[in-house]
């Protein structure tokens, strides 16, 4: 998750970091097993969809087989926030211009799990 939230791309022509909190990883690594032990191979199954929340909008940043060489099971969509303190300095992250912004994520953040072989509903898990 953290590899790809660092080559994430944002914005067309600023170059951007998204930067992680040590305890969003750990909060995000519980959830992501809690959600993935009920599945018949567990995290392995699982399809990782990243997203990063900017106001109402949700922006793609990356996806992750977590083992290619497992037919995927369910999927999970991981929708991380941005610091909120930071706002006025994105505000032109997605318009023009050279630059450089670290931006760091928020410890918020939401799951949502959908089983790929079933009609069950979708679960959110808001934390």
């Amino acid at each position: 998750v953290q590899a790809t939230l660092g080559r994430a791309p944002l914005g067309a022509k600023r170059c951007s970091r998204l930067l992680m909190p040590a305890q969003l990883l750990a909060q995000v690594r519980t959830e992501l097993l809690r959600l993935a032990c009920s599945e018949p191979c567990g995290l392995r199954g699982a399809l990782l969809d990243l997203c990063v929340e900017h106001g109402k909008a949700c922006h793609d940043v990356g996806h992750i087989a977590v083992d290619p060489a497992v037919v995927p099971t369910f999927q999970l969509t991981l929708v991380l926030r941005l610091d909120s303190s930071l706002w006025p300095k994105i505000q032109g992250l997605f318009t023009s211009g050279p630059a450089f912004t670290p931006l760091k994520l928020s410890t918020g953040f939401r799951v949502i799990k959908k089983k790929l072989y079933s009609s069950e509903q979708l679960l959110i898990e808001e934390c």
